[in-house]
């Protein structure tokens, strides 16, 4: 059996070689010719699966180590039988770490204090319920918005779009799709920024054309809006950085980006692919891990400002930020090169709960917040 794997999916070797012969590619470059031959497919969310790449080909089995899927087309591979597999929730921890990083980021900035801001988080899923968790052990009125578990579910706890857009802060967690009862392409669009005051605040870490580009831009330039963070862009690699120069805080598509998360990824597509194949193959070791770290607040800093010292050493987010400004002065052709380059060799941080907070008198009632956020403490 022939396995076509994307080099930079982590661990690869050790996960899939006990299948058959391994076939490594480059995500961006792979073509129709590069997988007539193979049993298996295992890509990462830029490579897209479709007719043009499968047509012609033997694949029975096709998975992405990634939490996203609107890069393969399923009806096309359920038509021909191939069966999909992908890693929902890999790195849902991940991102909603990113996503407390940023608020105390943008916190600190803008002299706001947290538990007394509201957070608007559309899309309810595995990322957008951690976020939800999150955001409350920090105090803040969470609103949920998320029509599809409205529907499956009956729970009024999910409100209306225009009930939850009322909130200080927008956070959106929905996958990417134009088609269905509710489309997300373009979700938000110049109707629903129109619909925003000056005061609001808005992060995407899902995917990049959830929000029209060019009617963010233009929202921030005419200060529409108050701010925003992106990690995600409608035409990446290509960024639009006058839209970067604008936000608050820009990445390069990195929120999931933990050690954990590529780890959880690997692991599941090599699950479901030794149940397809009935081949028995044996787990990543734990010792992929390193032993965890200890932090320590700021010294003389209390509450939101002593936590925001504490997620500044775990998760360095304006570092990432000012590398990927630093592309703007580059050419086109050279920019989108080093936005790939900066997500293929980010370093992969680990997740929070890997390091212990180590408290003294002065931070001690901070234990209860630091664990929800994900953090071990001592004492």
């Amino acid at each position: 059996m022939i396995i076509a794997v994307d080099q930079e999916i982590r661990y690869w070797e050790e996960a899939f070689s006990r299948f058959g012969s391994i076939r490594p590619f480059s995500g961006r470059s792979l073509k129709a010719a590069d997988v007539r031959d193979i049993d298996a497919l295992v890509v990462r969310s830029i490579t897209p699966v479709d007719s043009s790449l499968l047509n012609g080909s033997r694949l029975r089995f096709v998975a992405s180590a990634s939490a996203g899927v609107d890069h393969v087309d399923q009806e096309y591979l359920k038509a021909r039988g191939i069966h999909f597999a992908f890693a929902a929730g890999c790195n849902a921890d991940s991102v909603s770490e990113y996503i407390v990083a940023a608020l105390h980021i943008a916190a600190s900035r803008r002299g706001w204090e947290l538990n007394r801001k509201s957070l608007g988080v559309i899309g309810v899923g595995n990322v957008g319920s951690r976020v939800s968790k999150k955001a409350a052990a920090l105090g803040m009125k969470v609103l949920l918005c998320d029509p599809p578990l409205r529907d499956l579910t009956g729970d009024p706890c999910y409100q209306p779009l225009d009930e939850v857009t009322q909130a200080d802060i927008l956070t959106f967690h929905v996958p990417l799709s134009r088609d269905g009862a509710y489309p997300t392409w373009h979700m938000l669009d110049r109707r629903m920024l129109d619909r925003l005051s000056p005061e609001q605040y808005v992060i995407n870490s899902s995917r990049g054309p959830i929000f029209d580009n060019r009617e963010m831009r233009a929202a921030l330039e005419e200060k529409r809006i108050s701010g925003a963070v992106l990690d995600v862009w409608e035409e990446e690699p290509v960024v639009d950085y006058s839209l970067l120069e604008l936000v608050d805080i820009g990445t390069p598509h990195i929120a999931g980006t933990a050690l954990d998360g590529k780890i959880r990824a690997t692991e599941m597509v090599r699950e479901e692919m030794s149940r397809f194949f009935g081949i028995r193959s044996a787990g990543l070791a734990d010792s992929v891990y390193p032993e965890s770290g200890h932090l320590r607040p700021a010294y003389r800093t209390r509450g939101q400002a002593a936590i925001a010292s504490v997620l500044r050493q775990a998760f360095d987010l304006l570092k990432t930020d000012a590398e990927l400004r630093a592309l703007g002065a580059l050419p086109a052709g050279q920019a989108a090169a080093g936005f790939d380059r900066m997500r293929k060799d980010f370093p992969l941080r680990l997740e929070f709960h890997h390091f212990i907070v180590d408290l003294d008198k002065s931070h001690i009632d901070l234990s209860n917040t630091l664990r929800a956020l994900g953090f071990q403490t001592s004492p």
